[in-house]
């Protein structure tokens, strides 16, 4: 069985990745690794409070180790120190690092070399699924989520901190992929077959950020963000 790294992002490809996997016996789970902005304490991108992933991985019953970074790093400490990361984990037995992502090959490709540097393999559960399919997948297993970041330039404010059901998927613009794997949308999971028990939210303000795109195109690209609160419910 090989020791695991789960690179969790909160979201909804990570659960759906993460379902598969648990029941996959080639595998041990070790840990859920998560990217947090150190300014803020909340996920990198998807702007999800610290403390939400924190109970997500309790209710899986699996640690989850942090990966501290300041806000909006470069491509190069990103890379340092998920590379003393990795390497650490390795040390400690982890031989493979696991992955939601569905069809983007320049992304896989990046990864990979990443890991091999590092001395561990990837695996990606849920690679070339069709989005459609998958999306659909996910709410027919039982899991909810909202979504908690969206992008601007192809969807409105409205979208954010709806529910992540078939009427939002009715509601899609044609040029938006189902599972938001072109970074139209990202999302937060808080109940389904891989808890123990449902994260208890609340849904609060929305905030519009601006960010320096690091790829080609606009240079400047804007994000939709709806904050999630811890409930007493």
């Amino acid at each position: 069985m090989f020791k695991t790294v789960f690179n969790w992002s909160g979201g909804k490809d990570s659960s759906l990745a993460l379902h598969r996997i648990l029941q996959d016996d080639n595998y041990s789970i070790e840990h859920l690794l998560v990217s947090v902005n150190s300014s803020y304490n909340r996920v990198s991108m998807h702007g999800v409070r610290e403390e939400l992933v924190e109970l997500q991985a309790e209710s899986i019953g699996i640690p989850l180790t942090k990966l501290k970074l300041q806000d909006q790093p470069t491509m190069e400490d990103y890379n340092r120190e998920m590379k003393l990361l990795m390497e650490d984990l390795k040390s400690k037995g982890v031989t493979h690092s696991i992955f939601g992502d569905i069809f983007l090959e320049d992304l896989r490709k990046y990864r990979e070399d990443k890991l091999k540097s590092a001395g561990l393999i990837g695996h990606f559960p849920i690679w070339k699924r069709n989005t459609a399919e998958l999306v659909h997948e996910f709410v027919d297993l039982g899991f909810k989520a909202k979504l908690v970041c969206v992008s601007n330039q192809l969807l409105d404010e409205s979208f954010a901190g709806r529910e992540l059901d078939l009427e939002l998927l009715k509601d899609l613009p044609k040029d938006v992929d189902p599972c938001g794997e072109n970074g139209e949308f990202h999302s937060f999971v808080y109940d389904g077959p891989i808890f123990n028990k449902p994260i208890p939210i609340s849904v609060g303000e929305k905030v519009f950020r601006v960010y320096e795109n690091p790829g080609e195109g606009e240079k400047q690209i804007g994000f939709w963000f709806c904050d999630l609160i811890k409930s007493n419910d």
